[in-house]
């Protein structure tokens, strides 16, 4: 009996407690801060890639046995330096045959404007013919002409002699030799036998898309041709490099927009005394714009979110809602970026915990000065 009273009492108890509603959790924190406004200068950012100044494929121009290399894969050399050499004995002959042609024709010509002053001497006297003093000025002038093509034949083949030493055309950098001493080179072929650089300096060629060239150009009056002339400054970064340490100017721009991809080509030249920037390397550009100083908005560069549409930032409204904002970026500037469209300055945006604020959602702000918000 006693067993049967608690079980009824226990029922009791449980009918008269109340039933668990369910709460929902407060609106997520995020941390948000306003934009601040500075004076800054205007840069645009492009990518790129570094490229040698000077290119030359080192050839055989005239046929014969590679004698020598003269030279380490890889090496440094100075413009001049003697890098290849081809056999030389049978061009050597051929100058000094082209050497002893042009004495003998000289002599020939010695000999008959000798005898065209004799004979020409003897004529006035009745003592010759006029057919002999015609013969030897005839003589003359063939000796002058024979004369002149020997001498191009000797200048011909010392030309050929000096083309068997393969020499640096420009101070650079070589690549591996692609022939070994003794093969033949030059034998009715355009024999390759190495490729040296010039990279000091170099360039960097980058591209600028039409709607952005005519903007500057709407807002400076300037053409790229002008700009090339106005030493413009050029930063460049590579891929293990923070921000753009090394400093050059715009040297070229392309005549044309290139149909294809609706970009015009420009170039920016940089000195590399140590030669550790080679040519082919991915290179981040940022150019300065002319006369761009001004105030502008800046936020941090976390507070960006990209997606399909672009470009946004997250900001919480007076009803603590989310909303995404549209943006339209420029310059960074060291952890922050420019924001050229789409803030005005006094909104309140979402600079920590982005994951929890979600567009039309409520969140819980916990506002914060910008600067206090990056030193964190």
């Amino acid at each position: 009996m006693w067993v049967r009273a608690i079980f009824w009492m226990i029922l009791l108890i449980t009918g008269c407690e109340e039933k668990n509603k369910y709460v929902p959790p407060p609106p997520p924190e995020v941390t948000v801060a306003q934009p601040v406004r500075e004076k800054v200068t205007g840069y645009l950012e492009f990518t790129g890639n570094t490229q040698a100044i000077k290119t030359v494929q080192l050839t055989a121009r005239v046929q014969g046995y590679l004698e020598k290399v003269l030279f380490q894969d890889g090496d440094l050399v100075k413009k001049g330096q003697l890098l290849f050499l081809i056999e030389q004995s049978q061009y050597q002959a051929r100058l000094q045959q082209a050497e002893a042609q042009v004495l003998q024709v000289k002599a020939q010509l010695a000999h008959a404007e000798t005898e065209l002053v004799r004979f020409s001497g003897l004529l006035q006297q009745n003592a010759a013919a006029q057919t002999d003093v015609d013969n030897w000025r005839f003589q003359r002038d063939s000796a002058k002409a024979s004369l002149l093509a020997a001498q191009a034949n000797r200048d011909l083949a010392g030309l050929e002699l000096s083309y068997t030493r393969v020499t640096a055309p420009f101070d650079g950098r070589i690549d591996r030799r692609l022939r070994d001493p003794g093969n033949l080179v030059g034998a009715g072929e355009n024999t390759v036998l190495a490729e040296i650089n010039q990279i000091d300096p170099i360039y960097v060629y980058f591209t600028i898309n039409e709607a952005e060239l005519l903007r500057r150009i709407r807002a400076t009056g300037i053409s790229p041709g002008e700009a090339e002339k106005l030493n413009i400054p050029v930063y460049l970064g590579l891929a293990n490099e923070e921000g753009y340490p090394h400093l050059g100017t715009l040297d070229f721009a392309g005549i044309s927009i290139t149909p294809t991809t609706g970009t015009l080509l420009l170039r920016g030249i940089f000195a590399n005394g140590d030669g550790k920037i080679l040519p082919g390397l991915f290179a981040r550009v940022r150019v300065r714009k002319i006369n761009s100083e001004g105030m502008a908005v800046l936020v941090p560069e976390t507070a960006l979110g990209y997606d399909q549409r672009g470009t946004y930032v997250l900001v919480v409204n007076g009803q603590n809602e989310v909303e995404r904002r549209g943006v339209k970026t420029g310059t960074q500037t060291g952890e922050r970026r420019v924001v050229e469209e789409g803030l005005q300055g006094d909104e309140w945006v979402v600079v920590t915990g982005l994951l929890r604020a979600i567009p039309g959602a409520k969140v819980t702000p916990l506002r914060k000065p910008l600067a206090e918000v990056i030193k964190q």
